[in-house]
């Protein structure tokens, strides 16, 4: 009789050297004074913490990111180089917020105007870049809410290429996170200017506003933020012991307020989570019986690798199961999904992988089946 059949192989991922540990739904677990906040593995994907991560915010000067993301894209693929010259048009010049401090009818290289945004949060050099890489503001913004969409930041629209307060300016701490992923992801080359601490221009020399920049945490990027309607933002990412995290934190009431936060926030991510690999890409999981095949067994194998990230508190309340309707009825090819691989754990949504049959296996012949079925008969499914 064919059933759901689930084996619990917990002792045979130890006896492989496989450390299994808890899973747990960390999103209400730490209390933050951020208005929103969403903090996430980049390895695996999980939230650690969530306080309204879908909620459209007015992002501020993060919305720079979006900026830079598409002066990367154009350097990446030859059609900007770090040497270009663009020029400052009164616009850029009068702008006013925080600044470069570029001079009109001058022209400025594309690398400067990228400090500028990155260290500086120069509202002047953002619309330098924007005019000279779309005509105008109006136009690269149109842009950036397109290219936006393509690459997954469903709630995002931007009216500026500033983040000045606007109406049609949005994002949602998702939708950040998802940038910063892709920003760090898609131009290593280019994502060391996010950990430059200085820059300075026109003789004005100002610092990084990323407050873990300066602090012990492995940070390494992104951008800061700050209007009266959005409160105090940061958007961050750190790296310790091959963990990298992304933050996103808004509507803090101060500077103070904000570094204080993000320093915790992220010390917490990284000290009460762990990385570990329960499956090897390509790992022979469990071998199950088969239905009238030359062969009494197929291993199941997972073809893709299985890291989950797993709260220290909790490591002893996961499960991990092979589920699969046995037997499996032959034939069988090599690589069909016959099978899955189930993480389960409380407050927690399963995770779940396939598993393929690792080898074929070819259906007995019509005396081969009638022996199998005179066996059953007689000694029954065992």
């Amino acid at each position: 009789m064919i059933q759901i059949y689930q084996r619990f192989f917990l002792g045979a991922l130890l006896l492989a050297g496989l450390f299994i540990a808890g899973v747990t739904s960390p999103a209400e677990a730490l209390e933050t004074k951020a208005r929103e906040a969403l903090l996430i593995d980049l390895v695996t994907g999980t939230a650690l913490l969530e306080k309204d991560p879908d909620t459209p915010m007015p992002p501020a000067s993060m919305s720079k990111i979006m900026t830079v993301y598409m002066v990367f894209e154009r350097l990446r693929d030859g059609r900007l180089s770090l040497d270009d010259e663009l020029p400052v048009s009164k616009k850029a010049w009068k702008m006013g917020g925080s600044k470069m401090f570029v001079r009109v009818n001058t022209k400025v290289r594309v690398e400067d105007l990228l400090r500028g945004v990155i260290v500086q949060s120069g509202n002047d050099a953002c619309i330098v870049l924007a005019e000279g890489l779309a005509g105008t503001e109006e136009a690269f913004a149109e842009a950036m809410t397109l290219r936006a969409r393509e690459i997954g930041m469903t709630n995002s629209s931007f009216a500026n290429a500033t983040g000045w307060p606007d109406p049609n300016q949005w994002m949602t701490p998702r939708d950040l996170a998802i940038l910063a992923a892709r920003i760090i992801e898609d131009f290593p080359d280019y994502y060391s200017y996010f950990s430059e601490t200085q820059f300075t221009w026109s003789d004005i020399r100002q610092s990084n506003r990323n407050p873990l920049l300066f602090k012990n945490v492995g940070a390494d990027g992104l951008k800061t933020g700050h209007t009266e309607e959005a409160g105090y933002g940061l958007t961050a990412s750190a790296i310790q012991g091959g963990r990298r995290l992304v933050m996103v934190l808004n509507g803090m009431s101060s500077q103070r307020e904000r570094a204080e936060e993000a320093a915790r926030i992220m010390a917490w991510g990284f000290r009460e989570f762990e990385n570990y690999p329960l499956v090897k890409a390509g790992e022979s999981i469990d071998d199950a019986p088969v239905w009238l095949g030359e062969v009494l067994t197929v291993p199941l194998v997972a073809p893709d690798g299985l890291t989950v990230t797993l709260s220290r508190a909790a490591r002893n309340k996961m499960k991990v199961k092979v589920v699969y309707d046995s037997p499996v009825p032959a034939p069988i090819l090599a690589g069909d999904v016959i099978a899955k691989l189930v993480v389960t754990a409380p407050a927690t949504a399963p995770i779940e992988i396939p598993l393929q049959a690792g080898e074929s296996v070819e259906r007995l012949g019509m005396f081969g089946r009638l022996a199998a079925a005179l066996k059953f008969l007689i000694f029954g499914a065992s």
